[in-house]
């Protein structure tokens, strides 16, 4: 009986030491955890300067020949015969499709023969006037029979005068069987070929584009248009003329090895989208551009004495951006912010809620950055931390 009360005993000792170890342990575990939460973080801080940068604005824009010419016939048939194939460069005046001549030939030997048989009466007529005025000087036909002869006189001439206009529209006609380019450019698409029936009311045989230079057509706000002439202050043309050359980035990304000047904007705004046409110039020496095709005009901005911050240093909740400002103890303040809506994928121009010499942290925020926390400044010897009392 007394062994076992030992046993007891000894069981209860053993207990109470381990418990006592892991009481200890927990408090220690509590203790680290409190320490590592109450440890200011060290983050990097930036003081306001400011500075100048250059952004640039891009816009969706289509590509257009200088000149997209459609090539359509001025007399209808079949087409017998296509000169140039697609893509194809053509002068101006180069044959392209040859329609059928047959009908227009045999319309032209027609209006010949007219205009033989009214050449025929007018000299018969002729004669007839000479003879009849021998005998009007002898008294011999009256007055009367003369005014006739004169009168069919001139009537064989308007008859040949007509015969004579048939013939020259009938020519003419025979010439619109061979369609030429109308201007110098590359040959589009070729809807209609050999034996199909082409009119001038159908589709249009091909499209000849100029593309020695094109044009970069894309769309400005009613807003960038006001902002461009300052509201009103300074005159458009002039605007326009002030205005940096452009880039023009193309389909693949890749950004086109000539500039390119604005050259018009349209003095109408779309009521359904508030925008209104401009159109950009680019020379296109090597032929690379090809009308219809697209790109994304971009156009540079200057900003000059602007409060720039890198877009790491902000946070946004509920659309509205803030970063973390550092006050003269290293606490952190929340502070909402307003940014320029032109940027590069890095940098923010901050148009409102900084001031130059305020300090923010450029890290951490939404996780070490929090407001109301102390931090160490990257670079800098923290601060000692602070003594507890003895008690």
């Amino acid at each position: 009986m007394k062994r076992n009360f030992q046993v007891t005993a000894v069981a209860a000792i053993t207990l109470a030491a381990l418990s006592a170890l892991s009481s200890c342990g927990k408090n220690d575990q509590a203790a680290q955890m409190a320490a590592m939460m109450n440890q200011a973080p060290t983050l990097a801080v930036m003081t306001i300067e400011p500075s100048d940068i250059d952004l640039e604005n891009q816009y969706p824009a289509t590509i257009k020949g200088k000149t997209d010419i459609d090539v359509r016939p001025m007399v209808s048939g079949n087409i017998v015969a296509v000169h140039v194939d697609e893509g194809a460069h053509v002068s101006k005046g180069q044959l392209l499709f040859t329609i059928d001549q047959v009908p227009y030939q045999a319309a032209v030997e027609q209006a010949q023969a007219a205009v033989n048989v009214a050449q025929s009466a007018v000299h018969t007529a002729e004669i007839s006037v000479e003879s009849n005025r021998a005998l009007r000087a002898k008294n011999i036909i009256s007055e009367h029979a003369m005014q006739i002869s004169e009168n069919q006189l001139a009537q064989a001439k308007a008859q040949l005068a007509q015969a004579q206009a048939g013939l020259v529209n009938a020519k003419k006609n025979l010439s619109y069987t061979q369609v030429t380019a109308p201007s110098s450019g590359v040959v589009g698409s070729i809807p209609l070929r050999v034996g199909a029936l082409a009119s001038p009311s159908g589709q249009a045989l091909t499209t000849v584009s100029d593309n020695s230079q094109v044009y970069a057509y894309f769309s400005l706000t009613e807003r960038q248009i006001l902002d461009l002439t300052e509201s009103g202050a300074k005159n458009l043309n002039a605007a326009i003329a002030s205005m940096p050359a452009v880039e023009l980035k193309l389909a693949n990304g890749s950004i086109y090895p000539q500039k390119g000047k604005i050259a018009t904007v349209s003095g109408i705004i779309d009521a359904s989208t508030g925008a209104s046409t401009v159109r950009a110039l680019f020379d296109n020496t090597n032929g690379v551009l090809r009308s219809g095709s697209t790109g994304s005009v971009i156009i540079p901005e200057k900003f000059t004495n602007v409060i720039v911050i890198p877009q790491t240093a902000t946070g946004e909740i509920q659309g509205n951006k803030y970063v973390m400002t550092v006050d003269k103890d290293n606490v952190l303040h929340q502070q909402t912010i307003q940014i320029a809506p032109l940027q590069d994928g890095k940098n923010y121009v901050v148009t409102a809620g900084l001031a130059v010499g305020d300090r923010i942290v450029t890290e951490g925020i939404g996780t070490k950055a929090r407001n109301g926390i102390t931090i160490n400044v990257a670079g800098q010897q923290p601060a000692a931390p602070a003594q507890e009392e003895t008690k």
